[in-house]
């Protein structure tokens, strides 16, 4: 019975059993009533008006006994249940192969390097790390050397390309990177490029092997997000500042239709800010497809203003969101101390975020 309630679609009910009210599943109602949209056809192989209900089968005109009461359940279950099933696949298609409990697995086994700032050994067996689960896509780096601070610092964005057959792109991106300054104090991360590391590689398998009705989708792990001394313009975002100067150099930056940015996404009590400095019409429609899924109560209840990666590319035209929880512990208290453990972490809330930006670019799809 549990799969069969979960199988409705919004507003569908399922037939009783036993044609009598259950305690347990109060939206289930006698066979011969459905919800409104969901209609209850005929059971019986004539030309008769459908049957009431079932306890007029055999007795009611145009409604013969010809079938046993099993097969006549069957046929009446079948009927009121496939339609909305079907509807409810279509409605949750995008989403319904997120799977959290391996994007968590995934944040534990990067957590597991330790601290992975960017030039680091952890760092660098981070990078083969994503590699080693991207072996059978499409991945392209953009590596470089980076001036900071303290001195020269390789640097490597990981693309994975997902193609579609509309012409366009969106991208997906995250910071696989952890704090410089912290590097030596027991920080790992977990929710600061951890979160979002395993995110995009569930992501992956998400888009691996399926064909896109719609935008290619590239998946970008982004280097270097994190500053080298002390957050400025010049001293941050190293990854992506490049990636932008080299996309609108060779033209990618115009195929470009959105870029979608998650940072700390994996607190247990997830609230995504709404970001002055994001795209409004692409943070509006981020609400619309988390409000369709029924997660708008973790979505934008605080407006601030975030600097992360995104910047990189709003100011050069490029419609871009990011999805951040800046508000890690009470007071943002475990943000960037070595208090971003797993523990403080929710597969729910990476759950939440995966399926929102699949259901996003579903719409992103079929906007004209």
């Amino acid at each position: 019975m549990k799969n069969h309630v979960a199988a409705a679609a919004p507003g569908c009910r399922l037939p009783n059993l036993m044609g009598t009210a259950t305690p347990a599943y109060p939206s289930v109602v006698l066979v011969g009533t459905a919800a409104p949209g969901c209609r209850v056809a005929n059971h019986v192989e004539t030309t008769a008006p459908a049957c009431p209900s079932l306890e007029h089968v055999g007795t009611a005109p145009g409604c013969p006994a010809e079938r046993s009461s099993a097969a006549r359940f069957v046929s009446i279950a079948l009927t009121v249940l496939i339609p909305c099933m079907l509807l409810s696949s279509t409605l949750f298609a995008e989403t319904s192969s997120f799977n959290s409990a391996r994007a968590m697995q995934y944040v534990r086994e990067v957590v597991a390097f330790g601290a992975r700032p960017t030039g680091s050994a952890n760092h660098k067996k981070l990078e083969n790390y994503i590699h080693a689960h991207l072996k059978a896509d499409a991945v392209e780096d953009d590596a470089f050397a980076a001036s900071t601070p303290e001195g020269k610092f390789p640097v490597r964005n990981i693309i994975a390309k997902f193609p579609g057959t509309r012409d366009g792109i969106v991208v997906i991106a995250g910071h696989y990177d952890t704090n410089y300054p912290l590097r030596n104090s027991g920080y790992v991360g977990a929710n600061d490029g951890g979160s979002s590391t395993a995110l995009l590689l569930e992501l992956a398998n998400h888009l691996r092997g399926k064909k896109r009705d719609g935008y290619s989708v590239w998946l970008l792990w982004t280097d270097g997000e994190e500053a080298v001394k002390e957050w400025t313009a010049t001293d941050s975002l190293y990854g992506t500042r490049h990636l932008a100067e080299k996309w609108q150099n060779d033209g990618t930056l115009k195929k470009i239709k959105a870029f979608l940015l998650v940072d700390m996404i994996g607190d247990a009590d997830l609230n995504i800010e709404r970001d002055t400095n994001s795209t409004p019409w692409l943070e509006d429609l981020l609400l619309q497809a988390a409000t369709s899924l029924g997660y708008q109560s973790h979505f934008f209840g605080r407006t601030i203003s975030v600097q992360d990666d995104h910047l990189s590319f709003v100011p050069r035209g490029v419609p871009s969101a990011d999805l951040i929880d800046l508000d890690y512990g009470y007071g943002n208290v475990f943000h960037h101390t070595p208090q971003d453990t797993i523990d403080k972490l929710s597969p729910k809330s990476i759950e939440i975020v995966g399926s929102v930006i699949l259901e996003t670019v579903r719409l992103l799809d079929e906007k004209k």
